[in-house]
């Protein structure tokens, strides 16, 4: 992102940039933006669909149009007066450097370096600066002595450090664990001095005892936190239980569990669910669709159920772990079968929910890591009376492109929403899927 020098720039915006985010324009400062026409072409293959990509396009496409004049290619158009740059469409990709040439093939990727280098030309008492999502395309960019950078507007400084949800307490003496087992609470100044985080958990540790306890921002104290059951799946560690405490708590309204592959995620996010079944209206499901080769599930036969379906099945094994602990003749057994057949439980695309208000649901988004910023505020502003979100996921393990573990909506949302009261978060660290799955978690 522009840094704060006092000389002129001109940001050249990649199509990657605009379908991550089409406000990225509002996010220069007083520098230009330029727009290549190819890019302007890209967008208008993206127009059509559901996905957040083509959401971004129509919303780019419909500002353009807003703000734009006959000669948006002649001329720089103000953005919004003294608190922003100018805006142009770059149609000349006469550069000198011709960057098809310099790479053996005529793509639109080289068309986009064309416009820029050619922008430099002319622009002479400017910078001039390629921002693309697209990381080959910064590589050519800087192969041709081109400024290029990444589109950082929404991307975490320090993941490092990303709120955790937990913090390890030790003790000389067991005063402090013994008050919270024979009190129930704590008040947070004789644990630490930092200021507390509403929803924040803590495991107590002496040479010979521990206790696990949980920041209650309306009692403004740390409160005891006891394992508990949901559906028929118990915690295996401290993580897990504190997860299970977010997720079964009517308090806290949205939720986010992270951790690696086998932590346990979203097997727990399901069992509360069902707990708390007879507290909600219905029980949505969801992951992002991320298409094997790039391809749209448009190619799958059958109908949206058929398509998805595959994308789906993670979710459904971890519903069948928890029903197959149950004998077939139990209430619990018939009871998920009931709920899935009656669409009391409903495996849904995220697609289908833009739009519409969810009012008394429990709403589970599963791999969130692959969501942008802007389709998990989508999601979370769906949110009416009486629901509950939880997005599970680990950021390390991004299938989708132009997302890493900096910029992905799971760690926007975790690194903007903590501290907040009716928001709790967990990082799962144990994995316990099997030996075999951990020991390919660890050195693999």
């Amino acid at each position: 992102m522009p840094s704060k020098k006092k000389s002129k720039k001109i940001f050249v915006l990649d199509t990657s940039v605009l379908l991550y985010d089409s406000d990225a324009i509002k996010n220069f400062e007083k520098h230009d933006i330029a727009i290549p026409i190819t890019v302007l072409e890209e967008l208008d293959s993206f127009k059509k669909g559901n996905s957040v990509t083509n959401l971004h396009a129509r919303e780019f496409i419909r500002y353009l149009d807003k703000i734009s004049d006959a000669n948006m290619i002649q001329k720089w158009i103000p953005l919004n007066g003294k608190t922003h740059g100018n805006i142009r469409v770059i149609s000349d990709e006469g550069s000198k450097q011709d960057a098809s040439k310099v790479f053996g093939t005529v793509k639109n990727d080289h068309r986009i370096l064309n416009a820029a280098l050619k922008l430099r030309e002319e622009e002479t008492t400017k910078k001039v600066i390629l921002v693309s999502k697209d990381i080959n395309l910064r590589l050519k960019s800087r192969a041709l002595q081109l400024d290029a950078e990444d589109y950082e507007t929404t991307r975490i400084k320090d993941i490092d450090h990303l709120y955790k949800g937990k913090t390890d307490l030790k003790f000389e003496d067991s005063t402090p664990i013994n008050k919270l087992y024979k009190e129930g609470k704590i008040m947070h100044e004789d644990l630490e001095k930092s200021p507390p985080v509403s929803n924040h958990y803590y495991v107590l540790k002496n040479h010979s005892s521990s206790a696990l306890g949980h920041y209650n921002p309306k009692s403004k104290a740390v409160e005891l936190v006891k394992p508990m059951n949901a559906y028929g799946v118990n915690p295996r560690n401290a993580e897990q239980t504190f997860a299970m405490h977010a997720l079964m708590d009517p308090e806290i309204q949205l939720a986010t569990i992270t951790g690696s592959a086998g932590t346990g995620k979203t097997l727990l996010a399901l069992a509360c669910a069902l707990e708390q079944r007879s507290h909600y209206r219905q029980i949505y499901l969801a992951r992002p669709i991320v298409p094997l080769s790039n391809r749209d599930i448009g190619y799958l036969p059958g109908d949206v159920k058929s398509k998805i379906d595959p994308y789906m099945q993670p979710l459904w094994d971890n519903l069948s772990i928890i029903k197959n602990q149950f004998k077939e003749s139990s209430k619990q057994f018939k009871k998920i079968d009931e709920l899935v057949q009656t669409e009391k439980l409903s495996i849904v695309p995220l697609a289908y929910i833009r739009g519409r208000s969810l009012n008394n649901v429990i709403f589970i988004i599963d791999e969130a890591q692959n969501l942008t910023p802007h389709e998990i505020k989508t999601i979370i502003t769906r949110a009416g009376e009486n629901t509950k979100i939880i997005f599970t996921g680990d950021i390390f393990q991004i299938d989708t492109p132009y997302l890493d573990a900096q910029s992905n909506g799971l760690s926007y949302l975790v690194d903007r929403m903590n501290n907040n009261d009716v928001y709790a978060h967990i990082n799962l660290e144990k994995g316990e899927r099997s030996v075999l799955a951990n020991l390919a978690s660890k050195f693999l």
